[in-house]
């Protein structure tokens, strides 16, 4: 057993010299070790969780306020969460040596998929982003914002069965935790009631419609984020800030594409100048709701899509579980809705659970610096008895 022992060292110091020597520049073995979540990770993820919460909450009270003052096309409210991308396309203007990468300190190389294996990749994803937009706009539209987000919160127990199915996701105490706080959290807010009218009018079946589309977008949004992180792993296999920004751009551009078409054939294209006309708010307040809707959801792609690279499919999921109780909030300092005790304890359990999911990483980050002190106190010692 000793000279086992012994004779694992031998190679463990053998690969470390091997790895220190010049010309060595594929160092698969390192790759295997735990990582450690260094500051910048945890400020590229704070910046990432800051974008996925605001993003959603400005954008989905934009897109409430549409409805509610006389905007009426399902497929223009879905394309407006796709055709925002133009403005990240500045980002390219950038001299790749001044941008700012996301790496993860590993060294193996992997060869570059072939185009049409990643346009493949983009499309599949792309067209069911699209869908999944389309079914949640028209879930806001017969909604009530408090039962529409308490559907969405269902979300995460979508993305917790893709990410366990596809991604391999281990479950621990801290993070079936987390899970259950955010549910709740987001839960709370059917018992608040609403202030304004019911967006269906009364209708059951329009209520009926609403209700099974935001079901139906929430999976999709939960499978969506699963394939996406498992796009990263297995296709595209590299991890910078560029890789965010060509997901979200090709995949807007084809979901935008899908959408118009939508909107053409369904004819609501037609009706869009005289809705303009009489929008409660004006011409002006019109095109710029349109217009920020726009802005705010690519920067939300932005930070969930970050936060896949990051983390997982299933922490994105939970900022944005997160941000659900939010949109209350929000609701209250600019259309001075009531806030009461279902609101503020909905806030507290939400970020209760992030911080429960945010304990996990510290737990995992604390692992892995023990784990690689193990190890290089192992190859140090190895070395050791090598040279004597």
């Amino acid at each position: 057993m000793g000279e086992a022992q012994e004779l694992q060292l031998s190679i463990m110091a053998q690969e470390a010299n091997e790895a220190s020597s010049p010309g060595h520049t594929n160092v698969p073995n390192r790759s295997l070790l735990p990582r450690r979540r260094s500051f910048n990770w945890w400020l590229r993820v704070a910046i990432y969780a800051f974008l996925v919460i605001a993003g959603q909450s400005v954008a989905t009270l934009l897109g409430r306020l549409y409805f509610d003052k006389g905007g009426d096309s399902k497929w223009l409210a879905t394309v407006v969460q796709l055709c925002g991308f133009p403005v990240l396309l500045p980002y390219y203007c950038i001299p790749a040596a001044s941008r700012n990468p996301i790496t993860k300190n590993s060294t193996v190389q992997f060869k570059p998929q072939s185009t049409l294996i990643l346009a493949s990749v983009y499309g599949c994803i792309g067209l069911l982003g699209a869908l999944d937009c389309y079914l949640y706009s028209v879930g806001l539209a017969y909604l009530p914002v408090s039962t529409y987000s308490l559907i969405c919160a269902s979300q995460l127990a979508f993305n917790a069965l893709f990410s366990f199915l596809l991604n391999s996701q281990k479950f621990t105490p801290y993070i079936v935790n987390s899970l259950v706080l955010l549910t709740i959290s987001s839960t709370l807010l059917v018992f608040q009631g609403d202030s304004g009218d019911d967006p269906s009018g009364g209708s059951k079946t329009k209520y009926a419609i609403g209700f099974i589309c935001t079901v139906g977008a929430s999976a999709g949004y939960g499978l969506v984020l699963s394939l996406t992180q498992l796009a990263f792993k297995r296709v595209i296999r590299k991890e910078t800030f560029r890789v965010v920004m060509d997901m979200i751009v090709y995949e807007s551009l084809l979901a935008t594409c899908v959408i118009m078409v939508g909107l053409f054939a369904s004819g609501e294209w037609k009706g869009l100048k005289k809705e303009m006309g009489m929008y409660k708010l004006g011409t002006v307040s019109y095109v710029m709701n349109l217009v920020w809707t726009a802005i705010t959801w690519q920067l939300f792609n932005i930070g969930a899509i970050g936060l896949i690279l990051e983390a997982s499919s299933l922490f994105s999921n939970a900022i944005s579980a997160m941000g659900l109780p939010v949109v209350p909030v929000l609701a209250v300092i600019f259309f001075h809705d009531k806030m009461d005790g279902i609101k503020a304890m909905a806030m507290i359990l939400a970020i209760w659970g992030f911080i429960s999911y945010a304990y996990q990483h510290y737990l995992d980050d604390r692992k892995s610096k023990n784990e690689n002190k193990n190890v290089n106190g192992e190859v140090s010692k190895a070395s050791s008895l090598e040279k004597n």
